[in-house]
């Protein structure tokens, strides 16, 4: 069972290809001691080890036009929270869109 440290989730307007990019960059530029190096790496999911062996999984994947990125831990929950509220948030495209007006009842009839 996940608990709200072990898993967290975010959405952004990155596509999941620079997601896990920048999942390596950070994650390789941290301090010593929280310092994780790319273990494992696919299409929608990296897993980094850091001190001890820990590891650091990131997932993406893609929901109403967005990326939706997961990152698991057990030790680097503080890392993982940094790592997600630095991404640029997803903007929805139907918020976006400028809703179509309808025209004045003067004008439908006319």
């Amino acid at each position: 069972m996940a608990t709200d440290k072990t898993l967290q989730e975010t959405t952004t307007s990155l596509s999941p290809a620079e997601v896990l990019v920048a999942a390596k960059r950070f994650f390789a530029r941290r301090n010593s001691i929280y310092t994780a190096f790319l273990d494992m790496e696919g299409p929608t999911f990296v897993s980094l080890r850091g001190m001890g062996g820990e590891e650091v999984v990131v997932g993406v994947a893609t929901r109403d036009g967005v990326t939706v990125v997961s990152g698991s831990t057990y030790m680097f929950d503080q890392q993982v929270a940094r790592f997600l509220s630095m991404l640029p948030p997803a903007t929805s495209v139907a918020a976006a869109e400028t809703p179509r007006e309808l025209p004045a009842p003067s004008e439908a009839t006319a």
